[in-house]
């Protein structure tokens, strides 16, 4: 029987309560929600957008749009800057789904947490309709999956699916054998043109604090080979790290949502394919047939990694001709 444990850690300190004096202390915030305490204004205000390279998003009318961020649960003030550049982001690129990659709330998972982590940040988000989908990280309750807006439905681990897309949330820090078995399960019943895995603990990493998860990667590599997953998001890494390609499946670690790690990706790795460790952002993908458009934006709104994506299935075709 396999079981792969990764012990949970106690959240290193309280988040810490803020509030900005002055007309222009407050970033991200109107000056109405920083001294009442309300949710970021739709309109970012604070450091101006950085636009560095243009967007690659086709925007397509009947596209699967999604957003992906992880370790996004703090409640300071940069997660509300994120989420302001987020929310702006939206209104060229209207995604009505975001996947969560664990450490959703730090600290205590009361209802005040969940105000102030979770509902408050992504205020207009939720008012706009957007679905989050969420996975469990090391420092979460695993009661959030009782938590109606996380979209569980009661399960540590699930599955969801829009148009030719199959999503598979798993439960990284215990992979039990009935999880393994029911990964298995759920990825050869799929007829799905796409398979997409996201979960906490990342398989690859670069990351001199964490770095990967050999015994996750042993339980789930096999499955996602077979069954042909395409991609897999990770987080707990607080920094940004798109892999080469692994035995044709693209691995992304997006844990920079609120929290940065700042230098912490090893210069010298040579399964970096693109690396972001000194801001937190955010990521928008965009699935339009057999390609899929991958865009990472920081907090002040750079793009800093774009890149199109096969479908693994068309990549080895193409590959072997």
């Amino acid at each position: 029987m396999l079981a792969v444990l990764i012990p949970s850690k106690r959240a290193r300190q309280q988040v810490l309560l803020w509030m900005c004096l002055g007309l222009n202390g407050c970033a991200g915030l109107s000056a109405n929600a920083a001294n009442m305490g309300q949710p970021a204004a739709s309109t970012l205000v604070g450091p101006p957008a950085v636009t560095a390279a243009p967007s690659i998003l086709p925007r397509a009318r009947d596209s699967v749009k999604f957003l992906v961020i992880g370790d996004s649960g703090t409640g300071g003030r940069q997660q509300f800057e994120v989420a302001a550049r987020i929310t702006e982001a939206r209104k060229t690129f209207p995604f009505t789904r975001a996947l969560m990659l664990g450490d959703n709330l730090y600290g205590r998972n009361n209802a005040a947490a969940y105000r102030n982590k979770f509902e408050r940040p992504y205020a207009a988000l939720l008012e706009g309709g957007v679905k989050f989908y969420a996975s469990l990280g090391n420092h979460d309750d695993p009661a959030q999956r009782f938590y109606a807006p996380f979209n569980m439905d009661t399960h540590r681990y699930y599955s969801h699916s829009e148009g030719d897309v199959r999503f598979f949330a798993l439960d990284s820090t215990y992979m039990s054998p009935e999880q393994r078995r029911w990964v298995e399960d759920e990825l050869s019943q799929s007829n799905h043109k796409w398979k997409i895995a996201y979960m906490h603990h990342p398989m690859y990493s670069s990351g001199e604090r964490h770095g990967p998860t050999p015994p996750l990667r042993a339980a789930l590599e096999p499955l996602f080979a077979k069954h042909g997953v395409d991609v897999v998001f990770a987080g707990h890494e607080h920094f940004y790290e798109r892999i080469h390609p692994q035995g044709g499946i693209t691995y992304v670690i997006q844990g920079g949502a609120a929290n940065l790690r700042r230098g912490n990706i090893r210069r010298n790795s040579a399964i970096t394919a693109k690396g972001f460790d000194t801001d937190r952002s955010f990521t928008l993908v965009e699935i339009v047939g057999d390609q899929m458009y991958l865009e990472t934006i920081s907090r002040l709104g750079a793009i800093v990694d774009s890149v199109v994506i096969n479908r693994r299935e068309v990549a080895s075709a193409s590959s072997s001709e």
